[in-house]
């Protein structure tokens, strides 16, 4: 329960401050996509927040697995947000492999409390159409090479 307690402490602080940090109205010369993106910005870090808040189970490695794997996810899903309205090439390959990354340590993180690790997936950046060369891979690796493509 300590552990959990100071995994908490030691995430949130910075986390609310970041959160204060940043005006409650956003300036009204914001376009469409910017606009899109703080909405579904906010909505991740809500839901990982809420999801973090992981009752105690009195087993100090499960309930550092299920506070982190919300850590991790919200790290995903802001990535996939990226890729979804971000320009530039460089922070789209970062978000990319924030997503690979992130997933394997979910997966490893379940794994060593003997949970599966299959039902880890990112949510889709666009509907793309699959192209001749993309392959399906099975297990922690996955293909993002269609997520460059606008």
């Amino acid at each position: 329960m300590f552990g959990a307690r100071a995994l908490i402490a030691f995430a949130v602080p910075p986390l609310v401050f970041a959160h204060e940090s940043h005006p409650a109205d956003p300036p009204a010369a914001l376009t469409a996509d910017e606009s899109a993106f703080l909405k579904e910005n906010e909505a991740a870090m809500a839901k990982m927040m809420n999801d973090m808040a992981a009752k105690p189970t009195g087993d100090v490695d499960r309930d550092f697995v299920a506070m982190m794997n919300p850590h991790h996810q919200g790290a995903i899903d802001m990535a996939v947000i990226e890729l979804r309205y971000g320009k530039n090439e460089q922070l789209r390959r970062i978000a990319q492999e924030i997503i690979v990354d992130q997933m394997q340590e979910i997966a490893a993180m379940k794994l060593a409390i003997g949970e599966p690790a299959t039902d880890i997936t990112p949510a889709p950046t666009q509907q793309p159409t699959p192209a001749k060369d993309d392959h399906h891979h099975s297990g922690m690796q996955m293909d993002m090479s269609g997520a460059m493509k606008h």
